[in-house]
């Protein structure tokens, strides 16, 4: 089948595809425009790359099912491909825009061997899909002409990310991010002030172990497009036919705080603020002589440092436009307190959040990193818990919480203060020297009680750590329905990054010894010493013996035991971390050193 390119129209009469030059240029494409506007609307060009120099060209099906551009000396400057063939192939024009190359007679869009839809170049019609096909690994995204003469890819493209929590759109110049949208939250893209719902109108994000998308369909008649401009703006446009023009119904990014991550991490911005970037509650700016520059790209930190093996808290943060999510995880039917349960328990899990809004908040979504592009939303009704220090949580101890005073200290105390006051009362000499007793007293007790609340709380925190509260890390996207350290020996799951930073990358000078398992570290974690087994990748001990040495070792815990403190496991990599033992193990005790080689933790 060949097609000499005059103007071929859609079977509805909505779309017209032939040649035409963009601008003042002479050279010639074949596209794709609406055919009964009165300004000419190319909304996908085929030979974008491989323009014709004359006016004559052929479009030609060919077997086993390629559409083909022929040039004026019947050379091919573009081509569609396929991966099967069929005996009687035809191209199509369709009322949505779609130009398909399928078996004559089969109807069913699976079967197209081809469609313009998964190749667009600046626009998205309705009904196009914007994503990844995992199945097939292709990418549908757009890209932005060069300039208005040449349709060729330019510097900006639109993308639906599918890594971490994939409902995150994003714009790229060249591979630098310059925008991203927000989480979709089962009802729109949450925090975005720009973007607008419409009555004409429908758009979503779907997920699925196949394909993930971004898509938008029309309600009524009208004509609208999104499109990527040449400037790197997001552009979502309705024909007018009083006006006789394009109207613009939405554009992104449209100001200082659409800018990706312009306040770095725990950084908010704010377009009604001069300036416009500042720290979230409880956060300080992390270079205070850069920020008085008006350079953010450093971000903020807590003021008050992470303890995770002291117990951190979750401070809910509101009106906000939620963090980055292309370093996090999902999942779809936990609840908030299970979102908060599976947090708590991960060292490296920086903030939750639900994940859809609709019926009360369901779902679960969970960050890894720092958290960025933040901005003010007053009307955001999506929260998110962020970690923070237990200091920061502000809350009064509870009466059950203090520790109790002993009678003899209590008897010793009201003794003190009844003898001051009846001396003070009686000699006044006498009182004037007793009248130090009192304060010297209460401040003596003061600093006792402190003392034990300190006692009290370590206390708590050890317990806390006992049953896992700390821990679970890992890949982002890790599973947490399977077993891991946390679940199925209940001890905590430490991030990779935290066990390298706490034996200096596993330097020499920081191993202790030598084992069946592997070899032996020793380092500092969070101001405790530990030791560290890493299981070697010559180690004969497999999983299934990884596994019981965690599980024997947990629940045969006891005075004269090492005590488990967790375990590593991230990729190839499998660690079992222990209390370090200043005094070496039981054998060396009993044996003596002989070597500085020796084992100094027992398999």
């Amino acid at each position: 089948m060949a097609m000499p390119i005059a103007n071929v129209t859609s079977a509805g009469g909505t779309f017209e595809m032939g040649l035409f030059s963009p601008g003042n240029s002479k050279l010639r494409y074949v596209g794709i425009w609406y055919k009964n506007i009165s300004v000419r609307t190319v909304v996908w060009v085929a030979n974008r790359e491989a323009p014709l120099t004359s006016g004559s060209g052929i479009l030609k099906v060919i077997e086993p099912g390629l559409l083909v551009l022929l040039n004026g000396t019947d050379k091919v400057v573009w081509s569609t491909n396929t991966s099967r063939s069929v005996q009687n192939p035809i191209a199509q024009l369709l009322d949505s825009g779609n130009l398909i190359v399928k078996e004559a007679g089969d109807n069913n869009p699976s079967n197209f061997l081809w469609q313009s839809f998964d190749h667009p170049t600046d626009t998205l019609l309705p009904g196009m899909k914007l994503g990844w096909n995992f199945v097939t690994g292709r990418e549908v995204y757009l890209s932005s002409w060069k300039n208005e003469e040449d349709p060729a890819p330019g510097d900006f493209t639109y993308h639906c990310d599918p890594s971490g929590y994939p409902q995150n759109v994003i714009l790229k110049k060249g591979t630098d991010v310059v925008y991203r949208s927000e989480p979709w939250n089962g009802r729109r893209f949450s925090g975005a002030p720009n973007s607008r719902e419409g009555t004409f109108y429908t758009f979503g994000v779907f997920s699925s172990k196949i394909e993930v998308y971004f898509t938008y369909k029309l309600l009524y008649s009208v004509i609208a497009r999104l499109i990527i401009s040449q400037n790197g703006v997001i552009q979502f446009w309705t024909w007018g036919d009083r006006q006789q023009g394009w109207v613009p119904f939405v554009l992104m990014p449209s100001e200082n705080c659409d800018d990706y991550k312009l306040c770095g991490a725990y950084g908010s911005c704010n377009s009604q603020d001069s300036p416009v970037c500042g720290c979230l509650d409880k956060f300080v700016p992390k270079d205070t002589e850069d920020w008085r520059k008006t350079d953010w790209s450093g971000g903020c930190v807590r003021r008050t440092a992470l303890n995770c093996l002291q117990g951190d808290v979750f401070l809910k943060y509101s009106h906000i436009k939620l963090p980055d999510t292309r370093n996090s995880w999902c999942n779809v039917t936990m609840t908030l307190e299970e979102c908060k349960n599976i947090c708590s328990k991960n060292c490296s899990c920086m903030a939750y959040s639900n994940l859809d809004i609709r019926n009360g908040g369901s779902g679960c979504l969970l960050w890894f990193e720092n958290l960025l592009d933040i901005r003010q939303v007053p009307n955001e009704e999506q929260d998110i818990y962020i970690r923070m220090a237990g200091s920061e949580s502000g809350r009064f101890i509870a009466e059950s919480e203090l520790p109790v005073i002993s009678d003899l200290l209590y008897l010793k105390m009201k003794k003190e203060l009844m003898v001051a006051g009846s001396v003070q009362q009686s000699d006044g000499k006498e009182g004037n020297v007793l009248f130090w007793i009192l304060p010297l007293s209460v401040g003596v007790t003061l600093v006792i009680l402190s003392l034990l609340v300190c006692y009290r709380r370590r206390k708590n925190a050890l317990q806390l750590k006992k049953k896992g509260r700390w821990g679970c890390s890992g890949s982002y996207k890790i599973d947490y329905n399977r077993s891991n350290c946390a679940e199925e020996f209940e001890i905590p799951l430490f991030d990779l990054s935290m066990i390298a930073k706490a034996t200096n990358n596993f330097s020499m000078d920081k191993k202790i010894g030598e084992c069946g398992f592997g070899p032996v570290y020793k380092g500092t974690l969070e101001g405790q010493e530990i030791a560290v087994k890493r299981l070697s990748r010559t180690s004969t001990q497999g999983e299934t013996e990884f596994k019981n040495e965690v599980l024997y070792i947990a629940k045969l815990q006891h005075r004269n035991l090492v005590k488990i403190l967790g375990c590593c496991i991230e990729g190839e990599e499998k660690m079992l971390i222990y209390e370090y033992l200043p005094n070496g193990s039981l054998d060396s005790f009993i044996f003596g050193t002989t070597s500085p080689s020796n084992i100094v933790h027992i398999d």
